[in-house]
């Protein structure tokens, strides 16, 4: 999106500070897609990733120092895929600076981070926006949403999720293996889960009914956690999700996620990344409800959130996802993971 001031025609700026996860080739390319521009990139150190984005956009300059990115006047956002203990300096500094914020989830990986992140947006008027992939990335949940809205299965009940992943140890950094850098399984994917209760449910708040963590498979890792569930509960809903890291070989995509909506005069489904009767892609929807049981495309769905965080950079708006819900969630999330009963090996 370029400024809607009718002065100027240029791209919002933005710069990529912490590089250190995957998930910032989606943030960037994302935001480049929304028609922002990419001013500078930092990393620490030289990661996959950065190697990543240096041979798809040769032409966006690497800085030496964060703080060359963090402090020029004509960058307006901060996107990082910093490892995870690190994001809420980044984030903080970025909104002291007068920035706003996208962070990978998990966007803090503790109850004081979240509120040094709290005083920090109210204290600057900035905002702090943890991108949900697995809703902001998903044209089925846009899609299951709409339906929702439309009345298609009554008033939501329950959201069941699950998100396996694949691990592959060799692939992956020492810091995913060591939870005071990569937070545990609950602050880190099962954030995802607890965005899209709130999201799906209409809730704006909630509560950690129980919460377990588990090491079952992998012991080289002692304090790993490869299992985690969490149960949850609104004024007028409740959710349940299972995350892991146990998605085999096999399967041929890194996770089948499932989210299940219940509503009282039907369900939805959403297999987000693999439908196991052979039909190809992801973004599948299957809707039940008194009239019929479909198969429902989401090709045509469009991704409000790359768009809408331009749009609330320019116009200071909250609509990509709301301020409050984004805190909700991570505060959920982290109390989860603070409170959860630790088994399968881990002490």
């Amino acid at each position: 999106m370029t400024s809607t001031d009718s002065r100027t025609t240029k791209p919002l700026k933005f710069a990529a500070v912490g590089l250190d996860h995957g998930h910032i080739l989606g943030l960037v390319h994302g935001l480049i897609g929304a028609g922002a521009e990419c001013a500078g990139l930092w990393s620490e150190t030289d990661t996959p990733h950065t190697a990543a984005l240096a041979e798809r956009a040769p032409h966006i300059p690497r800085v030496a120092e964060a703080d060359e990115l963090l402090t020029d006047p004509d960058i307006a956002l901060i996107v990082t895929a910093a490892v995870p203990a690190r994001r809420t300096e980044i984030a903080v500094a970025a909104m002291r600076n007068g920035k706003d914020v996208v962070t990978d989830k998990p966007g803090a990986i503790t109850l004081d981070q979240l509120a040094e992140v709290r005083t920090a947006v109210a204290e600057t008027g900035r905002f702090w926006s943890v991108a949900f992939s697995e809703r902001t990335a998903s044209r089925a949940t846009v899609h299951a949403r709409r339906l929702i809205e439309e009345g298609a299965i009554g008033q939501v009940v329950q959201t069941m999720g699950t998100g396996p992943h694949h691990l592959r140890p060799h692939t992956r950094p020492s810091w995913t293996f060591d939870p005071g850098l990569a937070g545990g399984i609950l602050a880190d994917i099962a954030s995802h889960q607890v965005d899209q209760f709130l999201y799906l449910t209409g809730s704006t708040s909630a509560e950690v009914v129980s919460s377990t963590v588990g090491n079952f498979a992998h012991p080289e890792y002692p304090q790993f956690e490869d299992f985690g569930e969490v149960v949850l509960r609104s004024p007028h809903a409740h959710g349940y999700a299972r995350v892991d890291w146990y998605t085999p070989d096999g399967l041929g995509v890194w996770g089948d996620g499932r989210l299940t909506v219940l509503g009282t005069e039907g369900y939805l489904e959403v297999r987000k990344n693999i439908d196991l009767l052979g039909r190809p892609g992801g973004d599948h929807l299957f809707l039940v409800n008194g009239k019929d049981t479909q198969y429902l495309q989401s090709d045509d769905v469009e991704l409000p959130y790359f768009p809408a965080i331009l749009d609330d950079v320019v116009r200071r708006g909250d609509t990509a996802i709301p301020q409050e819900l984004v805190l909700t969630a991570t505060e959920l999330a982290l109390t989860a993971q603070a409170n959860a009963t630790r088994v399968g090996g881990l002490s």
